[in-house]
């Protein structure tokens, strides 16, 4: 085995229309060097004071009490799931269409997947949960697929009927809504990812948790840290799962900068991809409902011939991507759990149609329209 993503990241950037668009959106990187150089003066890389800004300054825009940030968004999950006291003999419930991170947290916690299949729209169907609920379940994990909201509501009654805690995977969702609602006020915690490709990116890896029960905040304070209160005492054995004071200094400049406007043009952009496909039976779109905000880390169409037409994108300069060709159960890594090909029917139908599209805010009209144009003549 050996790092396969150097080459990766050499391949993308040869394409007009690129998912990656790092080089643009940290164009303005001195800016960033001004304030990490005052950190180096401080020398608080660990935990230091931009990373008690940043969890204060997302706490307000996320309208939770606490935010607690960590390494990375996998992390979030699995810290979440130890802070519950999740782990051996209890399964928790969640989708086989989402990123390896979400099934793997519960894993690692020491816990046993249990996956009900999706909608047509990448998200949980509500109404399967309940067969899937055993004594050993403790919590309904959603993943809100490409900053779409999942039904909340219905998931929190059947939460709250069961007595199951529920845990959401809003990675791809920072600045969603759900009934106008902030989606920390569904459920135990909400976790975010930073990874760079992510609407609220870094440069590199980090996550947060956010949380308006107190207790759990404490856990989860002291499960980041090595269980430490101070430099000499340790309250429980913990982890290593610190957010760096450098990607702070990212995080508070993006936050500040950027977010707002990377919101809005990702909505606009995906919007006009709607308008443009609208007309075309051989492309189906997600429906779209006023009760959710959705901030489109990605753009999905589902389409026949998809991997025809991805290589023919790519050929024409747009990287057209599939997330993802496989689904979670049918991964050799979850191979022990038993699962067979035509368990979730609807997700590996996405899995074999589903092709997303470059959304990101240094997309311009005439772009999308050079795309809808592709995918036209290409039928």
């Amino acid at each position: 085995m050996k790092n396969y993503l150097p080459k990766q990241y050499k391949k993308t950037t040869k394409l007009k229309i690129n998912h990656n668009y790092l080089f643009e959106q940290f164009a303005d990187y001195s800016k960033i060097f001004k304030e990490i150089e005052k950190v180096v003066k401080r020398g608080d890389y660990t935990l230091g004071q931009k990373v008690n800004e940043f969890e204060k300054k997302f706490a307000k825009r996320t309208g939770a009490k606490f935010v607690i940030s960590v390494g990375n968004g996998t992390d979030a999950l699995f810290l979440s799931l130890k802070a519950l006291n999740i782990g051996k003999d209890d399964e928790v419930i969640t989708v086989p269409y989402t990123f390896i991170s979400t099934v793997g947290s519960i894993i690692t916690a020491g816990a046993k997947p249990v996956f009900v299949d999706i909608n047509e729209d990448y998200n949980i169907d509500v109404k399967k949960i309940k067969s899937a609920i055993t004594k050993k379940t403790k919590a309904i994990m959603p993943v809100h697929w490409a900053g779409r909201p999942c039904e909340l509501d219905k998931i929190k009654i059947i939460a709250k009927k069961y007595n199951l805690k529920i845990i959401q995977d809003a990675s791809q969702t920072i600045d969603s809504r759900f009934k106008n609602k902030q989606l920390v006020s569904f459920g135990d915690v909400c976790t975010y990812s930073m990874h760079p490709l992510k609407n609220l990116n870094i440069w590199g890896d980090g996550g947060f948790v956010a949380t308006n029960n107190k207790k759990l905040a404490d856990k989860l304070y002291l499960l980041r840290n090595h269980g430490l209160i101070d430099r000499n005492n340790s309250k429980i054995f913990g982890y290593n799962s610190r957010l760096d004071t450098i990607q702070a200094v990212v995080a508070n400049y993006k936050l500040k900068n950027k977010l707002s406007n990377i919101t809005k043009k990702r909505i606009k952009n995906a919007l006009l991809f709607d308008k443009v496909f609208r007309n075309n039976p051989n492309v189906k779109t997600v429906k779209r409902f006023r009760h959710l905000k959705e901030v489109y880390h990605l753009y999905h169409i589902n389409v026949k011939k998809r991997d025809q037409l991805q290589q023919y994108l790519i050929k024409n300069g747009v990287d057209a991507k599939v997330h993802y060709p496989i689904p979670i159960h049918l991964q050799p890594a979850a191979k022990y759990l038993k699962y067979k090909r035509g368990d979730f029917p609807i997700a590996e139908k996405m899995a074999n149609t589903t092709m997303s599209l470059p959304v990101h805010e240094f997309i311009k009209e005439k772009d999308i329209k050079y795309v809808a144009n592709l995918i036209n003549n290409f039928y």
